[in-house]
């Protein structure tokens, strides 16, 4: 990447943002804000929920679809930025925090149904349910969650109006998902093959809190020996990598994909800060509206930046949503 390109990564979105409404508190501080859960979808047996949190009135208020991080394989709708649940329904807006079905139990194509149902639902069900605009939905996620993020910006129909995709990525079968890594977060737990498949042996899931095993430790697995794309999908990435491309969003972006920030901290040793600069030279390719908001020093989570660019990210991603949901608050 050329020095100017970096420059210009760098500085996009942080500038002349951080004064917009959505940063200081409103009303909302003041308001009780309601939690509710909701069955979004069945399949069998199992329940697919999602929480809704927003100001508790009846106020018809747009939407933030978040959605958790964790691999594809653990996780649940409970974790949710703390930065971003409390900035965004300060400022307005509905959260409505979704659960998918987890791998490697269920793999990739289902995860992603779940993905596109969970938005249907919200727009069929949301207005009358608690009291939403469907027509006004933004996207946020962090780590796997920002790759699904950036997957509904071409998989869900209608398309969110404005997408915020936290340390996501847009590949899932370059070196270093495919490879082993070599990275220390990685090597914490160590175990044999069967060791580790005995960890997600049972039913499938939609809440880490269900798994009788230890996800956490499965993933470890796949990522010292470059097993998550095949674990994820049951494709092989060497020899099948065809199949994955419906599922990367890095190869599916059009003009009409929706306006995208990202935000990454270029020392991330869980999914490489070129992951966004790679996803941000497609958007620009295409004419796409972007910005990519790079923390520098930033490790998986943004932990290790500066506190203030931090901040800074965080209020620039609320302006960027702003600008084209405009809340009620506003």
């Amino acid at each position: 990447m050329s020095q100017f390109n970096r420059r210009e990564f760098v500085q996009r979105g942080l500038a002349g943002t951080a004064t917009l409404a959505w940063a200081v508190a409103t009303d909302a501080q003041e308001t009780s804000v309601s939690t509710k859960t909701y069955t979004y979808k069945k399949v069998g047996d199992l329940e697919i929920k999602a929480d809704v949190h927003r100001i508790d009135d009846n106020v018809k208020r747009p939407v933030v679809v978040w959605i958790h991080g964790g691999a594809l394989i653990v996780g649940n709708r409970a974790g949710i930025d703390k930065h971003v649940k409390a900035r965004m329904i300060d400022a307005g807006y509905a959260i409505v925090s979704i659960d998918y079905r987890l791998a490697p139990e269920t793999q990739l194509p289902a995860i992603i149904e779940d993905l596109e149902d969970a938005f249907r639902w919200v727009r069929d069900q949301g207005p009358k349910l608690f009291h939403v605009d469907a027509t006004k939905i933004a996207v946020m996620g962090g780590s796997a969650g920002g790759y699904l993020t950036l997957m509904s910006g071409y998989r869900v129909k209608p398309r969110p109006s404005v997408l915020v995709a936290f340390f996501g990525y847009g590949d899932l079968v370059g070196d270093w998902y495919s490879s082993p890594s070599k990275h220390a977060r990685h090597q914490q737990i160590k175990l044999t093959k069967a060791e580790a498949y005995k960890q997600v042996s049972g039913p499938p899931i939609a809440d880490t809190r269900n798994r009788k095993g230890d996800g956490g430790a499965f993933y470890q697995y796949c990522r010292q020996h470059g097993l998550w794309p095949l674990a994820v999908s049951g494709w092989d990435p060497h020899s099948e990598t065809e199949k994955f491309n419906p599922y990367m969003p890095l190869q599916n972006v059009t003009r009409d994909f929706p306006p995208t920030m990202l935000i990454h901290g270029t020392k991330d040793t869980d999914v490489p800060y070129e992951q966004s600069v790679l996803m941000a030279e497609q958007l620009k390719q295409h004419g796409v509206e972007y910005q990519l908001v790079t923390i520098p020093g930033g490790e998986h989570g943004l932990g290790g930046g500066d506190p203030k660019i931090i901040d800074a990210a965080y209020k620039s991603a609320g302006a960027f949503v702003d600008r084209y949901l405009q809340p009620s608050s506003l």
